[in-house]
C-alpha cells in the first residue's frame, strides 16, 4: 500500500500522540499526511524530559516502500539512533494507525528495518503483535566470546561475563528478536544492580552495537518479573522485545514454559512461544495530542547543550 504526504505550509510544526505501552513511553509521529524530516539531532530533542516532550522512543510511521506492508515503521531512541525493533512501540503503531484514521485494516503489516510485522487490535483494546524470528549465535547480537567460559543450561548456552566488584561473572542468555539481547537470571528484581550491571552490560565492548540488558526473576513457570537496561534509553517502565527474549531464554534454559505473563514495572505482557511463532500480547493507550515547533525546540535544546 503506497500513500503521499502532502506538502505544508510549515514543515516545522509536527502534530503528534504521545503514547505508551505499559509504561514504556513513546512520541509518535505521522509522516503519512505531513512531511517529517527526521535526524538524531530532533529525536533526541523531542525525547529530552525537561526540554522536549519526553520518551523513551520515537516512532515514526511512514508509507511502505512494498506492497507487502501497510506503513513503515521506525523507532528511534531517545540518545538519537534508530534502532531495528520495539515490541512496546509496535502496539501503540496499531492503535495510532486506527486512531488517526490513517487505516482500518486489522491485522496491519507494518515494514520494520529486518521484515515485516503482523499486529493485531483485540476487541478488549489490547494489541497481539507476531514478533518475527528468534536468533541464539553470539554472532546474531554481534557479541565477541574469545576468551570467554561458557556452560550449558538446557538448550541453552551461558556465557559468563565478568563484572567489577563481583565474585562471580554474570551468566548471560544471548536472544536477537531483530534487536540484541543479554538475560540474566536473578533473586529478585527490586535488589537487583539494574543502574550498575545494565549499563556496563548494556555499553560493553564485547557488544559492537551495544546491547539491551535484562534481568529476569522466576516466580514460577509461566510468570516472571523483569527489568530492562535499554541501549541508548536507560532502564524504561518496560521493554516488549526485553520481554519476549527473557520468556524465550527462560524456556530455553528449562525454567518456563508457553504462555508467560511477565510483570514490568509498568504493567504486565502476555509471551508465547512455541519454538517457532513468537507472540506477545498487551496495552497501548494514547495519553494526549499536541504540536511542536521543531525548529524552535531544537534551538532551546542546543542552548542548554552549551550553557
Amino acid at each position: 500500500m503506497s500513500h503521499t504526504a502532502p506538502s505544508s505550509p510549515d514543515a516545522s510544526l509536527w502534530r503528534f500522540s504521545k503514547m505508551h505501552g505499559a509504561g514504556n513511553d513513546f512520541v509518535v509521529l505521522d509522516g503519512v499526511t505531513q512531511p517529517i524530516a527526521l535526524t538524531p539531532e530532533r529525536a533526541r530533542a523531542l525525547a529530552d524530559r525537561h526540554f522536549g516532550i519526553g520518551a523513551d522512543q520515537i516512532l515514526l510511521v511512514e508509507p511502505a516502500d512494498t506492497d507487502q506492508a501497510d506503513f513503515r515503521y521506525r523507532i528511534f531512541n531517545a540518545d538519537g539512533s534508530e534502532v531495528e525493533h520495539c515490541g512496546n512501540g509496535a502496539r501503540c503503531f496499531v492503535r495510532f494507525v486506527h486512531e488517526q484514521g490513517l487505516s482500518h485494516a486489522n491485522p496491519l503489516r507494518a515494514q520494520i528495518r529486518t521484515g515485516i510485522l503482523s499486529l493485531n487490535e483485540a476487541p478488549d483494546q489490547s494489541v497481539e503483535v507476531s514478533m518475527g524470528m528468534t536468533r541464539f549465535a553470539p554472532a546474531d547480537v554481534h557479541f565477541d566470546t574469545q576468551g570467554l567460559e561458557q556452560t550449558a543450561q538446557g538448550q541453552d548456552t551461558l556465557w559468563l561475563l565478568p563484572v567489577p566488584g563481583q565474585e562471580q561473572p554474570v551468566a548471560l542468555s544471548l536472544v536477537s528478536i531483530s534487536n540484541p539481547h543479554a538475560v540474566q537470571v536473578v533473586d529478585d528484581v527490586q535488589t537487583a544492580p539494574v543502574q550498575t550491571v545494565g549499563p556496563f552490560i548494556e555499553s560493553h565492548a564485547r557488544f559492537a552495537r551495544k546491547v539491551n540488558a535484562g534481568f529476569m526473576q522466576v516466580l514460577d513457570p509461566h510468570h516472571i518479573r523483569l527489568r530492562v537496561y535499554e541501549r541508548g534509553a536507560g532502564e524504561t517502565l518496560a521493554c516488549g522485545t526485553g520481554a519476549c527474549a527473557a520468556v524465550v531464554a527462560g524456556i530455553r534454559r528449562g525454567l518456563l514454559q508457553s504462555p508467560v505473563v511477565v510483570d514490568t514495572r509498568g504493567g504486565a505482557l502476555r509471551i508465547q512461544w512455541d519454538g517457532q511463532q513468537l507472540r506477545m500480547s498487551g496495552p497501548a493507550q494514547t495519553v494526549f495530542n499536541g504540536q511542536v515547533d521543531i525548529v524552535a525546540l531544537c534551538a532551546s535544546l542546543a542552548k542548554k547543550e552549551t550553557f
